[in-house]
């Protein structure tokens, strides 16, 4: 699980993205050549707030926008998708909120 830090007065945003090495990044792809995310939720532990949500990057990524959450606490923030195929996965970062 991805831990990511964050003020508890930023605006951030966060990516998971299941086509990463695609998209520039990351080592490997998940989703197969033609497949796209066509449904997803996003979860956040109480106490940190999902601004906004969308899915990015021509369908492959879903990118959030978290605010709040109080200094020394730590937050789960959680992604399910559906796919074009009709294949599901879920992904958790971890957001730990600090005075910066």
């Amino acid at each position: 699980m991805t831990t990511y830090v964050k003020d508890p007065d930023a605006v951030l945003d966060y990516k998971w993205d299941w086509k990463a090495k695609t998209n520039g990044s990351g080592t490997s792809d998940w989703l197969d050549t033609t497949e796209t995310i066509t449904a997803y939720t996003v979860t956040a532990d109480t106490g940190i707030t999902v601004d906004s949500s969308s899915i990015t990057d021509s369908n492959t990524s879903v990118t959030v926008w978290l605010s709040g959450g109080t200094a020394g606490a730590r937050y789960h923030v959680s992604c399910r998708i559906t796919t074009s195929a009709g294949r599901t996965d879920e992904r958790t970062i971890t957001v730990r909120c600090e005075e910066r």
